[in-house]
């Protein structure tokens, strides 16, 4: 018995204790002391500063992660405790906890690519992976995403500024046409000056379209696209429309186009005046621009 830890006989002698055994004996058989016992004991009932701190703790996390409704992974967890409680603790601290109480960031799903209808008007990929911009409306990227629910099917275009990540124009339709994408870009053009702007897409058909050429001409809009097929080059308007459908879409059931509408609405006006960026030195779009201005 002398290969067993002190600490599982220690166990054992406290459970045979409540079958009235005789505690010296126990100990004597065990091969351990009763002072041993008594003192293995106390430390199972104290309950350490330490200890009282990390459960304080971890109903904070657990506020953030409901009350977000699970969307921030350890990272953000801290810099919400930061701003929320000012309370600085470091990551790992943080994902130490996180994993005590079996909480975890939603996981977002990927966007499968169906391909595309031939071009009719193709420019260059000018952008080319640079998704840095020095000052707002110097370097926009735009994309459409489809949004199923209830047997029914919604297409979201929007328009992002790399400068700070803000969606500075977005448009909902039920039909994925070129209709869709002018709206967008009308709207973008009624809430920013488009003169010299660099407006980063892919090479949808709507985007070749010699309508949609025209328009940017007439806005004096520097078009700019992706290689054929290759995602990566527009990759920073995937990452927003990511966002939206794991922190928001995936969470809910829809059963109408109208409360699809005005979860889109909530969640931009979060994405832009809330949801704190790393890159944007943890302030959100919003806040990111007012600063530097």
């Amino acid at each position: 018995m002398d290969a067993v830890p002190s600490s599982k006989k220690f166990a054992v002698i406290k459970e045979l204790l409540h079958k009235k055994y005789n505690l010296t004996l126990l100990c004597n058989l065990a091969g351990v002391s009763r002072s041993g016992f008594y003192k293995w004991l106390n430390r199972q009932t104290f309950v350490s500063p330490k200890q009282r701190e990390d459960e304080a703790m971890k109903l904070k996390i657990v506020e953030c992660h409901e009350k977000l409704k699970g969307i921030y992974g350890y990272r953000r967890v801290k810099v919400w405790l930061k701003r929320t409680y000012a309370i600085h603790m470091n990551h790992k601290r943080v994902q130490r906890l996180m994993g005590e109480l079996g909480l975890r960031a939603v996981i977002r799903r990927k966007r499968p690519y169906y391909g595309k209808k031939e071009a009719y008007v193709i420019s260059d990929n000018h952008l080319n992976r640079e998704f840095t911009a020095e000052q707002p409306n110097q370097k926009w990227v735009t994309d459409i995403t489809y949004l199923i629910f209830g047997g029914q099917r919604l297409y979201l275009s929007a328009i992002k500024d790399l400068f700070n990540n803000e969606i500075i124009a977005y448009q909902i339709s039920s039909r994925n046409d070129l209709k869709l994408v002018l709206d967008t870009v009308k709207k973008a053009r009624k809430r920013r000056d488009t003169k010299g702007v660099l407006l980063h897409s892919d090479q949808g058909f709507q985007y070749t379209s010699r309508q949609y050429s025209k328009l940017l001409e007439r806005y004096e809009i520097k078009a700019s696209m992706s290689r054929k097929g290759n995602c990566w080059d527009n990759a920073c308007m995937e990452n927003f429309f990511g966002h939206f459908k794991s922190e928001c879409f995936y969470l809910h059931s829809f059963h109408s186009a109208k409360q699809v509408r005005h979860a889109v609405q909530q969640y931009i006006r979060f994405y832009n005046h809330a949801r704190f960026q790393t890159k944007l030195n943890n302030l959100s779009p919003y806040e990111y621009r007012t600063q530097v201005a």
